[in-house]
């Protein structure tokens, strides 16, 4: 009896361990999930389970685990209230994020300082990691956290930052400033970093209004900008 007991906990977690991966989104190499496995995360907007979604609801989150992202970790919950303009939106965040012009390590970059801009934790959190993945180096992403413009940086590095950095703060781009990312990009270029920006400002919105909560034992590693 207590062997079997300790098979069905053992069995527990390691489904409570396969949901929370589905959920924190593991990427387009990933099985797609069953929905009734995934656990969605939520603070002021209550997490919804699968079965209480309602047809348009399930739509989006089907499209959710069955696209890149393989999950619905992030500001997902939340947009699950407007479902046909959150189906909408997960498709220009994959768009942006898994098919855009400007290499992996330069799209974090754009990511990581729309994170800071916003000092949105959870957003912070989950692609500074994939910023390390992708090859930006930590100097960068401590100063990019610290607020600070980084020390050394390669061109691109150098166009990236200072295109989306200008954006953000000063909420034009100087001709400069323009010219050197489209010189290095292309026009597209420069149309798909304001495009990362602008989805991951909204996702920060998001995230920043729900509260959403880091992972178990993780502290905010953003500290308030003066």
């Amino acid at each position: 009896m207590a062997r079997s007991i300790g098979v069905l906990a053992i069995a527990a977690v390691v489904t409570a361990v396969a949901a929370t991966r589905a959920a924190q989104n593991p990427g387009p190499t990933a099985a797609p999930p069953s929905p009734n496995d995934v656990r969605l995360v939520g603070n002021r907007f209550k997490p919804l389970s699968y079965p209480e979604m309602t047809p348009a609801q399930k739509k989006m989150f089907e499209n959710l685990l069955s696209g890149e992202r393989r999950g619905a970790g992030g500001p997902f919950n939340v947009l699950l209230r407007s479902p046909e303009m959150g189906d909408l939106a997960q498709q220009f965040g994959a768009s942006m994020r898994f098919r855009s012009s400007m290499p992996p390590k330069l799209n974090e970059l754009a990511i990581i300082i729309t994170a800071r801009h916003w000092t949105s934790h959870y957003e912070w959190y989950a692609h500074k990691r994939a910023a390390q993945a992708a090859g930006l180096s930590q100097a960068i992403i401590d100063a990019v956290a610290a607020g600070r413009r980084p020390a050394a940086m390669a061109p691109d590095e150098e166009a990236v930052y200072d295109f989306c950095t200008e954006l953000l703060t000063s909420k034009q781009v100087s001709d400069r400033t323009f010219a050197a990312a489209r010189d290095r990009f292309g026009e597209r270029g420069v149309v798909d970093l304001i495009g990362v920006s602008g989805y991951y400002g909204l996702v920060s919105m998001l995230l920043n209004t729900d509260r959403y909560p880091l992972p178990e034992g993780v502290q905010p590693e953003l500290k308030p900008l003066n």
